[in-house]
């Protein structure tokens, strides 16, 4: 519910078990707007995997600061803003998704995540799908999902 971004619906159970399963370490990226500029040791310590989190030390990810910065729609309920913190856009890359895993990991770095968009997973990318808007997979995506 405090999340946004791109969904994979399907009720072929097969398809589900190999999107969602850990063994198949599909990426997914997200775009994380966080509380303040974090600097270059903050995101390395994010993507060497040395955050460990209720006892589970997190895997390396990819981490960057989106620079453009994205320009995406506005949300409802709008984001808490802060006019004396600044924040900005982190992009990252992840193989594992545990139960708010990228909030905690935000936050472990002193940047609290303030909107939380999953862009892509594996090959699949919300591209210029809107808020609420969906489409049926196109053939190549559907072949992909195949092999």
């Amino acid at each position: 519910m405090d999340s946004e971004g791109l969904l994979l619906l399907t009720d072929e159970g097969h398809l589900n078990q190999r999107l969602l399963n850990p063994r198949n370490a599909h990426k997914r990226t997200y775009w994380i707007q966080v509380e303040g500029v974090p600097d270059p040791a903050a995101l390395t310590k994010l993507g060497e995997g040395s955050i460990v989190i209720q006892n589970h030390r997190c895997l390396p990810c990819q981490t960057r600061i989106l620079d453009p910065q994205p320009a995406v729609p506005p949300r409802n309920p709008p984001i808490r803003v802060r006019k004396s913190v600044a924040d900005c856009w982190i992009e990252m890359k992840l193989i594992e998704g545990k139960n708010r895993q990228v909030r905690r990991m935000t936050a472990a770095i002193s940047h609290p995540t303030l909107r939380l968009l999953r862009v892509a997973i594996g090959d699949f990318a919300i591209g210029t799908l809107k808020p609420g808007e969906w489409r049926p997979l196109n053939d190549w995506e559907a072949r992909q999902l195949e092999l």
